[in-house]
């Protein structure tokens, strides 16, 4: 599967999208501990962050990623995609790739790659921007980069709509 360029969505799956039906999408920040979420608002504005979940055991964490999805009704998985800083992918990409196509098959939504690069900068900055530091930080990373992440894709999917630039 080729890589999209930097802010460009890339699809995984089209696994069965909701006709005529408002999208809801939902953020995932993917590591090897910890997986962070966030959730678009009602309106596909704003996203906000929704804590994190263990990624191990991979079942437990598809399991409860697959409840969190129908629960919160999201309509569209937007996975980061680890690439290097010159747009390559290394073994971080590959696994973010296969993790997002399990996701894809057990939570039956679309699912789409994002560039995550800079992301875990700009959570960082946000965070000491909110005077949330040291230990209160490094908890709220994951889920602060997820929150980049969706940010990053509803702002995009919105200038589409409207027609401006890709």
């Amino acid at each position: 599967m080729k890589s999209s360029p930097p802010g460009e969505p890339e699809a995984v799956a089209k696994a069965g999208r909701p006709g005529g039906k408002k999208r809801r999408a939902c953020a995932l920040d993917l590591g090897g501990a910890r997986v962070g979420l966030a959730l678009a608002d009602e309106l596909g504005l704003y996203a906000h962050p929704r804590g994190v979940l263990p990624a191990r055991p991979r079942k437990e964490f598809l399991e409860k990623l697959a409840a969190f999805v129908a629960e919160e009704k999201v309509t569209h998985v937007i996975c980061g995609l680890p690439l290097d800083m010159k747009g390559g992918e290394g073994d971080s990409a590959r696994k973010a790739r296969d993790l997002a196509q399990e996701i894809a098959d057990v939570c039956d939504v679309p699912v789409e790659l994002w560039d995550e690069r800079l992301t875990t900068v700009e959570a960082r900055r946000a965070l000491a921007a909110s005077e949330v530091h040291g230990q209160k930080a490094k908890a709220r990373i994951d889920e602060a980069s997820a929150v980049t992440i969706l940010q990053a894709w509803l702002d995009q999917t919105a200038s589409q709509r409207r027609g401006g630039p890709r």
